[in-house]
């Protein structure tokens, strides 16, 4: 892609300024050079260029081309603000929102209610729910009406930091304008329990109280919009919710079971085996059959409380069943034995790794970053997972991040390796290449 292409001799839009000046010479080599390197015209490929940049999940560029756009005069429309309020929900890059919301209104553009709902929704992502309540209160001063996803947005924005108090305050609001509870409004109520500080038996029985509540009182109609559909966002991305990147995986994720899908979630990120017990009770009490996200949680529960065993068995009697294997099981397998990095549980995650790998399963960048994390934390031993998730990750190509790199290096340097050995020089120059690239300093 012509984009691609041009970012190579102008990282920066203030590379373009200064080009800029050279164009306005009258030389016509200035004027083929620019035509070389320009990726885009007018504002529909400008938009063009936006959304392929949004898709490759290169959301740190949004500005630049925003600024390029700038440059050249190319007056940005309505549709071009939504591509770039959507990136950065996306990336979760609250400044860059906020920014392209002023520069919207800077020019004569009127946020609508949905890319308001964007906004708040970015306020979830980066855990930050004062911002997304100003937001509201901006709506209503301005005329623009929220509607039912504005306010199952900032629900979730607040659950994300546990302000139970608000997340009520939100629901007596809904009710009042005559809207009714969906599964969504349930799962951030339950979200916003889990994230409460500090934990106690409220929390759990909350929990509880709160999946029971969602069988009898609940609005079941989809408020997806025609605006989310075009900007490909589901409802699961929108209110930030735990199987946002899995819903359209199909085989591994049941969209029917949304409140049990959050609350098995909350279950393994406190640990709590007993609160998962009694879940799962009443999950076959009402007749359902987990799915791979389900598994893949009820995994991560015993896993990270210590019971091995159990989480090892959950594994196996899935792959047994019939049903098709997901790689996310291995990578959840592989992390939680990892937890205490103990020696039975170093060696099954080692195992689980090159079954994973003869069965032609294979770590995407995410996984593979995340693993190499995790095993480079081991201490002791031979550091034989960590360096395997390393070779899998070199066969691959996959792009190792700095934290990953760094902690993998410091590990090695930890073991008795000598100074000329090939794969500690490999990492170190992988190491010092990413320090330079991000200009980050680090200690040794």
């Amino acid at each position: 892609m012509k984009l691609l292409q041009s970012l190579c001799g102008h990282r920066r839009s203030m590379v373009r300024a200064l080009q800029s000046q050279s164009f306005a010479a009258p030389y016509s080599t200035a004027s083929e050079e620019y035509t070389r390197r320009n990726y885009a015209n007018n504002v529909s490929e400008y938009n063009t260029v936006l959304n392929s940049v949004i898709g490759q999940r290169r959301h740190f560029l949004l500005r630049d081309v925003y600024d390029d756009m700038v440059l050249d005069a190319v007056q940005p429309t309505r549709d071009t603000f939504h591509s770039l309020i959507v990136g950065t929900m996306k990336g979760s890059r609250l400044q860059d929102a906020f920014y392209f919301r002023d520069e919207m209104k800077a020019m004569g553009l009127i946020p609508d209610v949905a890319l308001y709902n964007f906004l708040i929704s970015t306020c979830g992502k980066c855990k930050t729910s004062d911002p997304a309540v100003h937001l509201l209160e901006e709506m209503k001063r301005t005329g623009v009406k929220p509607n039912g996803q504005t306010y199952i947005c900032l629900l979730n924005t607040c659950a994300a930091n546990g302000r139970t108090d608000r997340v009520y305050a939100i629901v007596r609001d809904m009710t009042a304008a005559g809207l009714g509870l969906n599964t969504f409004c349930y799962a951030g109520l339950i979200t916003a329990y889990k994230n409460k500080t500090p934990v106690s038996d409220e929390t759990t029985a909350k929990i509880i109280d709160l999946v029971k509540q969602s069988k009898g009182w609940s609005s079941e109609g989809s408020s997806v919009s025609a605006e989310n559909v075009m900007m490909s966002v589901s409802e699961e991305e929108l209110y930030n919710l735990p199987t946002a990147e899995y819903v359209h995986r199909r085989g591994f994720f049941n969209r029917q079971l949304t409140v049990y899908h959050v609350a098995f979630h909350a279950c393994a990120d406190l640990q709590n085996t007993e609160t998962l017990d009694t879940l799962l009770g009443m999950f076959k009490q009402d007749g359902h059959t987990p799915d791979g996200f389900i598994v893949m949680q009820i995994m991560r529960c015993c896993l990270h409380s210590g019971d091995l065993d159990r989480g090892l068995k959950v594994f196996e009697d899935y792959m047994s069943s019939g049903k098709a294997p997901h790689i996310e099981l291995y990578a959840t397998l592989v992390e939680g034995a990892m937890v205490g990095y103990t020696p039975r549980g170093m060696q099954i995650a080692q195992e689980t790794l090159e079954k994973m790998n003869s069965r032609g399963f294979f770590l995407n960048t995410k996984m593979g970053n995340d693993l190499l994390l995790a095993a480079a934390g081991e201490k002791t031993g031979g550091y034989t997972t960590a360096n395997f998730i390393w070779d899998l990750m070199q066969t691959r190509n996959l792009n190792v991040s700095l934290p990953a790199v760094e902690a993998y290096y410091k590990g090695l340097k930890q073991r008795e390796i000598p100074a000329d050995d090939a794969r500690l020089l490999l990492v170190g120059r992988k190491f010092d290449n990413l320090r330079i690239r991000f200009g980050t300093r680090t200690t040794s």
